[in-house]
């Protein structure tokens, strides 16, 4: 098992650790870092501009030092992986493209088995719009595992050992993370749901262990709901969701409903792209 994971020191890249960890046990992982303009912290910048002599030497020493503050950093989060139970290497890169896009390419080169971001808004994802979490689960041509800051101790007691959830509606894409789901995590239990929103044929096609009525109310939101709503009834571990369409530059285009779930519930999810 192979993970890359995203790791800027905030508590949302702690978090993405200590849940990557427990459901991904003695994963070989690359720990990145990526160095975003303006380069090196607001601190380091400013103690910077005082001591150059002129803006050449100012740009020298942001190139020198901010690269020894990325090394810093980042040998932080090896050694959390490390005392997690990972094998961890450090990986610093600098990207022009912001960090979203950045841990994308990242992943497209490595290849990793899951690409593993924090987030620390509301629900599993940033609540902002082009951030971090959402872009990576935009653009990675891998399964994206997305963790909250903000899980409580029965969520974070129930990534131990809880049950894997796949969200399933008889398309392809679904069948695919209900594959994939099987394939990293073959010591859980997996437990497929469809939800009842009025496409009988597609749910009847899934052939899901469990059927839930959508929540009151119409669209992706309500399905997302019933979806949370039966993870939440079954102390799931992980909620997996499937992505649907790419583009012709081969950009994963997040669906609707797993949309939605990235953003109701605080339980990690994966998202698997359509493949």
């Amino acid at each position: 098992m192979k993970v890359v994971l995203g790791y800027d020191g905030s508590l949302a890249a702690n978090a993405a650790i200590n849940s990557g960890a427990a459901l991904f046990p003695a994963a070989d992982a690359v720990v990145v870092y990526l160095c975003t303009p303006p380069f090196g912290s607001k601190g380091l910048r400013a103690r910077l501009r005082h001591s150059a002599r002129n803006v050449d030497e100012l740009i020298d020493l942001v190139d020198s030092e901010s690269e020894g503050e990325a090394a810093r950093l980042v040998d932080t989060g090896v050694i959390l992986a490390r005392a997690a139970g990972w094998n961890p290497e450090a990986l610093v890169k600098r990207t022009w493209a912001g960090e979203g896009l950045g841990l994308a390419q990242v992943a497209e080169q490595l290849e990793p088995d899951v690409l593993i971001v924090g987030a620390r808004g509301a629900g599993a994802s940033d609540s902002k719009l082009g951030s971090v979490s959402d872009l990576v689960v935009h653009h990675a041509p891998r399964a994206v595992l997305v963790v909250s800051q903000n899980m409580i101790s029965a969520e974070y007691e129930a990534v131990a050992d809880g049950p894997v959830v796949v969200g399933v509606d008889g398309s392809k894409g679904s069948d695919r993370a209900l594959a994939v789901a099987g394939a990293l995590f073959p010591d859980r239990e997996v437990v497929s749901v469809g939800v009842d929103d009025g496409g009988a044929v597609d749910v009847a096609a899934a052939q899901p262990g469990h059927r839930v009525p959508r929540f009151r109310g119409s669209g992706a939101g309500a399905t997302a709901d019933a979806l949370v709503a039966f993870a939440e009834d079954q102390r799931a571990g992980v909620v997996v969701v499937g992505s649907r369409g790419r583009s012709a530059l081969k950009k994963v285009l997040l669906g609707s409903v797993a949309a939605a779930t990235l953003q109701r519930t605080y339980r990690p999810v994966l998202v698997v792209p359509g493949g």
